[in-house]
C-alpha cells in the first residue's frame, strides 16, 4: 500500500484531488464517467445495455461535471458511435460547465490494420462534434497490425493536432512497454492502459501490467469497478435482480446465487464501511479502486441514472485510511481464492 494519507479525511470538493495523468500534463479526476451505456442500446455491443434517454444522458454528465469528475472515456465500438454523438450533446448543452471537460475514446481494431487509425479519425472527430480527443486508445491487442504499426499511425495524429494523449486498452505488460517504446521514438509516451479491475478482479496486480504501469508511469483506467453491479451489493439485498440480467451481463460478471454467497462476507465489510463514512458499499469500492495503489489507477464506473452518477461523485469526497484499505484488499484476496 503506497497511499499517503492515513486518516480518513474528508474533502470539500472533488478538484481539490485532481491527478496528474501517467506523464501527461493532464490533470483528471480519480473517477471519470464511463459511457458504454450512452449507446443508444444500438449494436452487438451496444446493445450490452439499454437505450438510455438523451435527456437523461445530458443530467447524468451535467451532474458529473458539477460534482468535480472532468473527463468521460467512450469508443467507436460503443454503438457504432453513438455513445460518442450522445456524450458530446451532452457536454455541449452544459455550457461553460464542460469548457474543461476531457474526452477520451477508442479505435476499434479487430478485423482492421492499423491504416484504419488514420482513414476514420474524422469520423470519430465529427461523431464527437468536432470536440478534441485528449485521450486517443486501442481498444483491444487484436488486429491484423503489430503494435508497432500502431503506435506509429497513432504518433501521426499526434503530430498532426487530431489527437492529445495516446492510450491503449487490454494490452499486456509486454504489449504496454513495447507500445510505450515505439512512441519514444516520436518524443512520445504512452499514456495509459485501461483494463478490467476491481475487487474482485485484481489480475493486474499478478501479470506485470500494474508493475509495468508504475515503472512506465503510465495511468491504469480501471473499467467495470464494481464488477458488473455485485459490489454494490444490491443483488445480495435482492438477488431476484439476478433474472432482470440480459445473459450477456450474467455472463460477464459471473453473477450468480454461489458468487453472492462467496462475495457476502466482503460486502458485509463494504456495508460497515459505507455505515462509518455515510457512505453507501458502492462508493467504498470505488474508493478502495482509485486509492489501493496510490494515485496509478483511474477508474471509470458508468451511469445509466442519475442516482447512479452522483453515487459516483460522492464517492471522491473522502478517503479510506490505509488500514481500511490493506483490510479490504485481504478480503478480496480471500474472496478470490474461494
Amino acid at each position: 500500500m503506497d497511499s499517503s494519507n492515513a486518516s480518513g479525511r474528508t474533502g470539500n470538493s472533488a478538484n481539490e484531488h485532481y491527478r496528474k495523468f501517467g506523464s501527461t500534463d493532464m490533470r483528471l479526476s480519480p473517477l471519470g464517467l464511463g459511457c458504454w451505456q450512452f449507446s443508444r442500446g444500438k449494436g452487438m455491443v451496444g446493445g450490452f445495455w439499454g437505450a438510455v434517454d438523451d435527456a437523461v444522458v445530458r443530467e447524468i454528465v451535467a451532474l458529473c461535471l458539477q460534482g468535480g469528475i472532468n473527463w468521460f472515456d467512450t469508443a467507436e465500438v460503443y454503438g457504432g458511435g453513438e455513445s460518442e454523438k450522445a456524450l458530446s450533446a451532452a457536454l455541449n448543452a452544459a455550457g461553460s460547465l464542460a469548457d474543461e471537460a476531457y474526452v477520451a475514446t477508442k479505435w476499434w481494431p479487430v478485423m482492421r490494420t492499423a491504416g484504419s487509425i488514420p482513414a476514420t479519425i474524422d469520423k470519430r472527430l465529427e461523431s464527437l462534434s468536432g470536440r478534441r480527443i485528449d485521450l486517443y486508445q486501442v481498444h483491444q491487442p487484436f488486429s491484423f497490425s503489430s503494435v508497432s504499426s500502431e503506435m506509429k499511425e497513432m504518433a501521426k495524429l499526434a503530430e498532426q493536432g487530431k489527437i492529445r494523449h495516446i492510450g491503449v486498452s487490454n494490452f499486456s505488460a509486454k504489449q504496454m512497454s513495447d507500445a510505450d517504446k515505439t512512441l519514444r521514438q516520436y518524443g512520445l509516451r504512452l499514456a495509459s492502459n485501461q483494463v478490467k479491475y476491481s475487487m474482485l478482479d485484481r489480475s493486474i496486480e499478478r501479470n506485470g501490467i500494474l508493475e509495468a504501469a508504475k515503472e512506465l508511469d503510465i495511468a491504469i483506467i480501471a473499467y467495470s469497478p464494481l464488477a458488473q453491479g455485485i459490489l454494490t451489493g444490491k443483488f445480495h439485498q435482492n438477488p431476484a435482480l439476478i433474472s432482470n440480467l440480459s445473459g450477456m451481463r450474467k455472463r460477464m460478471g459471473g453473477i450468480s446465487p454461489k458468487k453472492l454467497e462467496i462475495t457476502r462476507p466482503l460486502i458485509n465489510k463494504l456495508t460497515e464501511l459505507a455505515a462509518k463514512y455515510e457512505a453507501t458499499p458502492a462508493r467504498i469500492a470505488l474508493n478502495w479502486t482509485i486509492n489501493a495503489h496510490g494515485e496509478t489507477v483511474f477508474a471509470i464506473p458508468g451511469a445509466s441514472r442519475a442516482s447512479q452518477a452522483e453515487e459516483n461523485v460522492k464517492a471522491m469526497t473522502f478517503r479510506l485510511t490505509d488500514s481500511e484499505l490493506a483490510e479490504l484488499s485481504e478480503m478480496a484476496d480471500r474472496v478470490a481464492q474461494k
